[in-house]
């Protein structure tokens, strides 16, 4: 470390380039602030490099693998269909480095500069930056701390060898033969169906009666039937217990309605959760930020920490972890450090599964507006009903909208079905301006699209729906 150096004076410290650091950065630097931002791993963050868009692309490469089995369902034909895994793994890397080259291109373009290398705070007002080269010292008018979270590992599950966090499963080098996946949420889901379309025999341990736990039941159970035709064991109320591996495979022991049983494969998944980065050598126990005691830093509706001048975004923080609540809180932030009104609002924070058929969902399910004492209509409408889902072999599915029957305001919505992560933005948008049943109904929908579902939804909720029948009263 160096001593005795003088410290850089600039407006605003970023600590951590994921999508809350890199968007909180850009956000500050437009509104003119002089901004650093410091990342001791690859810009991007795990979303980019190890998360979102690496899963995302090896999804996509699945799904077409199962596509091309089923060709003839289409009246094609296609022979000696096989995986070449490092293959795969090549388009993954091409997709990562284009994303990541991307975000490293707009921090440049903002003018904001980046220092590859860790962070520890000397003071409320200073922070040493230091990798192997070079140890600088800021010090900073305001700081914003986004340094994201990191897969829980279990003491009788420890991380190494043939027993895979998230990270490692998104960069096996061989396609494995058998997986066991120890979650049933969405990253295990995710990861799991994605290896089982390209052959691989995987057994899901979870310990709720259900995947999914976040979505609706009758949303995981759509998934639940599509993991069963992917020849995906499924097992319920499972008590994970212990792993031994050898060089060659993992052997799990677990516990399921008091019977003790165990299952042998490749790999071993643990996907149980996420914990925050708040601990190590950032130093924030030194200038007193207070972390809650899950790791979470508390923070007020402009994402401020107890030290007025420090703020905090993303999985650090209370709520979902999900990378666009970190962008939003970002710009939040960045906007309150520049003196403008902006709070966070949580109300139609959309969750996505990117599962087969994907989840979605946004605003107040049904229960949850009931309990805020809205007088509650809850409207289905089936995929089945949609030419356009028709087209793509998705009637499996469909689109729940929640409304209030007294204002016809648009509540919630829960979707199932192909291209749902995508259909859920314009419920969003509807409960965000404050929108009714009617104004979607009346919304011209381009014909033959998947949108029409919520035009259809809307029509439905209304009492005269044109695509399916009205229910009995």
């Amino acid at each position: 470390m160096v001593v005795g150096d003088a410290s850089l004076d600039i407006d605003l410290l970023v600590v951590g380039a994921g999508p809350g650091g890199y968007v909180a950065a850009i956000r500050a630097a437009q509104l003119g602030q002089k901004v650093i931002i410091a990342d001791k791993a690859k810009f991007g963050g795990v979303c980019l490099n190890v998360g979102c868009i690496p899963s995302k692309a090896l999804i996509n490469a699945a799904h077409h693998f199962e596509s091309m089995q089923h060709a003839s369902d289409y009246g094609l034909s296609a022979d000696n269909i096989g995986v070449n895994f490092g293959k795969v793994q090549e388009y993954k890397t091409s997709v990562v480095d284009k994303m990541t080259g991307g975000v490293e291109m707009l921090l440049k373009a903002n003018k904001v500069q980046m220092f590859q290398g860790e962070v520890m705070f000397i003071n409320e007002n200073e922070a040493r930056l230091f990798n192997d080269q070079e140890a600088p010292r800021y010090r900073f008018k305001n700081c914003i701390i986004a340094t994201g979270s990191r897969p829980i590992e279990l003491k009788p599950f420890p991380f190494g060898g043939r027993i895979l966090s998230s990270t490692e499963a998104l960069s096996l080098p061989e396609l494995p033969k058998s997986l066991i996946v120890i979650g049933g949420g969405y990253i295990g889901i995710e990861l799991g169906q994605m290896y089982a379309k390209f052959g691989t025999k995987v057994t899901v341990l979870e310990g709720a009666d259900t995947i999914l736990p976040g979505f609706d039941k009758d949303m995981s159970q759509l998934v639940v039937k599509k993991l069963k035709k992917s020849n995906v064991d499924i097992v319920n109320g499972a008590l994970a217990k212990g792993a031994e591996q050898t060089d060659k495979d993992v052997t799990v022991t677990y516990e399921v309605g008091g019977e003790q049983k165990t299952v042998t494969a490749d790999y071993l998944l643990v996907t149980v959760g996420r914990r925050p980065n708040t601990d190590g050598e950032l130093g924030l126990d030194l200038i007193g930020v207070k972390v809650g005691e899950r790791g979470l830093i508390e923070v007020d509706d402009q994402c401020r920490t107890n030290i007025k001048h420090i703020f905090a975004i993303g999985d650090i923080v209370p709520g979902a972890a999900l990378a666009h609540k970190a962008s939003y809180e970002a710009k939040v932030a960045a906007e309150a450090i520049a003196g403008m009104p902006s709070k966070v609002d949580y109300k139609c924070i959309p969750a996505v599964a990117f599962s087969d058929p994907e989840c979605a969902s946004v605003g107040y399910t049904e229960k949850e507006a009931k309990e805020k004492g809205h007088n509650v209509k809850s409207s289905k409408f089936p995929f089945g009903g949609n030419g356009r889902a028709v087209t793509l072999q998705g009637a499996d599915g469909f689109l729940k909208l929640i409304h209030d029957v007294d204002n016809g305001l648009v509540l919630g919505a829960q979707i199932a079905g192909v291209e749902a992560s995508n259909m859920i933005a314009e419920i969003g948008l509807a409960i965000e301006m404050g929108a009714t049943i009617e104004d979607i109904a009346l919304t011209i929908h381009a014909h033959p699209t998947l949108a029409e579902i919520t035009m259809d939804a809307a029509e439905l909720a209304m009492g005269h729906p044109i695509h399916t029948l009205a229910p009995k009263s």
